[in-house]
């Protein structure tokens, strides 16, 4: 008799873990072992594609299904990393005021058993309103948004500073695309519902 197929999430975010318990499946979180600096000349979509299939592929896992996921953002060219910390904060959202940041966020799907993976990339618009400092330190001493790439959190109040999001997964802004992970599972012999 077979055993039955491990559902293994390659990520220590709190953000992503939440999101996958939507599905009501069982899994188990691994951290994985990889550097996320960008490559020279990287695109934001080739950088998260990347990093979710080496973070898939870090983990060891038998007869696993191991998702891997990751997110890159950037605005007028240039990236959107995690703020870390207020100060980065107040600039990235000085930055995204009155513009549209563009957030790549990819999926990977390795199943350990066969080494079959499969990967999408799902892009986000988000546009952003006019921000004043008053407005930008409210935000940020309410929500202290200082681990999600552009300082603001979409799921939470953050969405008070957004004037539009244009997407076809929605979860996908705030780091795993669960339209394109019900689909790959469901390729993979595991049923969602």
């Amino acid at each position: 008799m077979a055993q039955p197929r491990r559902l293994v999430l390659a990520s220590t975010s709190r953000y992503r873990k939440a999101l996958l318990e939507r599905l009501g499946l069982a899994f188990e979180v691994a951290a994985p072992d990889a550097d996320e600096s960008p490559l020279p000349g990287e695109s934001p979509a080739d950088l998260a594609l990347r990093l979710a299939v080496l973070k898939a592929r870090s983990v060891r896992a038998a007869n696993a299904l191991v998702i891997g996921a990751d997110q890159a953002a950037a605005v007028e060219g240039q990236s959107l990393g995690k703020p870390g910390g207020h100060e980065a904060a107040v600039r990235q959202l000085r930055a995204l005021s009155g513009k549209a940041a563009d957030f790549q966020t990819a999926v990977c799907l390795l199943d350990t058993a066969t080494g079959n993976q499969e990967s999408r990339v799902v892009s986000c618009r988000v546009s952003f309103r006019s921000l004043d400092e008053r407005r930008i330190e409210a935000y940020l001493r309410r929500e202290e948004p200082y681990d999600c790439a552009g300082s603001a959190k979409a799921e939470g109040l953050g969405i008070a500073l957004i004037s539009r999001i244009d997407t076809e997964d929605p979860t996908s802004l705030i780091g795993l695309p669960l339209i394109a992970l019900t689909e790959l599972l469901e390729r993979a012999g595991m049923q969602v519902l």
